[in-house]
């Protein structure tokens, strides 16, 4: 949800105020907003009455709290002091993520979100809160970011984090728009996941982006075939491929199939393919029954053809990138989360 300035500093100030509060020694809160002009001003000024004295807080509100936005706020806090020589900062947004409170901690700046979410360290005072659920946790830009088209562009920086690109040439090998990549070039140069050179970008927080993507994915975004073979998963899966690759049909094993392939130590019992298209003559061919219980084969229709990104022939058998594999098989509980650990430890991370 994106605020109109206007409304974003109204909640600002209620959200100042319900703060402060809650300071059971504070005679006085007198909030003003500072009026544009070519001198530079923080958005708020506050005047506080404690029993020691008066004490000046300078604000500066923010559209979003991802890292690089407060690295500005924190800057121009840190110019304010030439004027507020002996003011305490507030960094405020809407939604601030935790990196971004870790930046200002150690500025010695304030932070508080429009949910209550703060921490506050001066003279006498100390207000600390986290955990408020928060309606304005920027759920646009993850929307942005992990939309079919955009994972198409994640899945080539994370094939290849160390790469520098150019606009141009990321959208040609991730098949986007140039306005696509542009877009997620600036969520990411939001979060500080990418480094910008004179040779071009590239991801520099692989880690970061991996784990913020699993947690906004499921391999439920694909239709989903379940079925029951009497042979075992290695047996099935050759028959699948020897299928595919006559009727020419694309396909790439992945989940527990894929992560078996990667990381020979991970041990399973049901196979896990993407097809490109369903066809029902498959069923035949390979006996397989539809059943809503003791399911060991799924077939995946994939949600967008970016999934075959990076997909490559292991034991006879092609295979989705280790990254594909690992957000799939991550997506079930228990056994898929030690398996996508497996993977990470042996095969992700070392390439990175």
């Amino acid at each position: 949800m994106k605020l109109a300035r206007d409304e974003l500093e109204k909640k600002a100030k209620d959200a100042l105020r319900a703060c402060l509060s809650r300071v059971p020694f504070l005679r006085k809160a007198d909030i003003k907003r500072q009026a544009s002009g070519g001198e530079m001003k923080p958005d708020f000024l506050v005047k506080l009455g404690l029993p020691e004295g008066e004490r000046y807080l300078v604000v500066e509100i923010k559209a979003n709290g991802q890292p690089r936005l407060a690295r500005e706020a924190i800057n121009q806090i840190l110019r304010y002091r030439d004027l507020f020589p002996n003011a305490y900062g507030i960094f405020l947004a809407p939604y601030i993520s935790q990196k971004a409170g870790e930046l200002c901690r150690k500025e010695g700046i304030g932070y508080l979100d429009l949910a209550g979410n703060c921490y506050l360290c001066f003279d006498t005072v100390y207000i600390e809160q986290e955990g408020r659920p928060n309606a304005y946790k920027e759920k646009r830009g993850l929307r942005s970011l992990y939309s079919p088209r955009a994972e198409r562009i994640l899945r080539v920086l994370l094939n290849d984090p160390g790469k520098d690109w150019k606009v141009g040439e990321l959208a040609e090998e991730a098949q986007v728009s140039l306005g696509q990549v542009s877009n997620v070039k600036k969520l990411l140069m939001d979060r500080e996941w990418i480094q910008v050179g004179g040779t071009g970008f590239k991801l520099s927080e692989p880690g970061q982006l991996l784990k913020e993507w699993e947690e906004n994915y499921t391999f439920r975004r694909n239709r989903v075939l379940d079925f029951y073979s009497m042979k075992g998963p290695a047996q099935i899966e050759a028959d699948l491929a020897a299928y595919c690759n006559r009727e020419k049909l694309q396909y790439a094993l992945t989940g527990f199939s894929g992560a078996a392939r990667l990381a020979p130590a991970v041990r399973y019992q049901r196979a896990m393919v993407y097809l490109a298209c369903f066809d029902e003559d498959i069923c035949s061919e390979l006996v397989l029954q539809k059943v809503s219980s003791g399911v060991n084969v799924s077939l995946f229709i994939p949600y967008d053809e970016g999934v075959f990104y990076g997909s490559r022939e292991l034991g006879g058998a092609q295979v989705t990138s280790p990254v594909q594999v690992y957000l799939d098989v991550r997506s079930f509980r228990g056994r898929g989360e030690e398996a996508a650990q497996v993977l990470f430890d042996q095969v992700i991370k070392p390439s990175w």
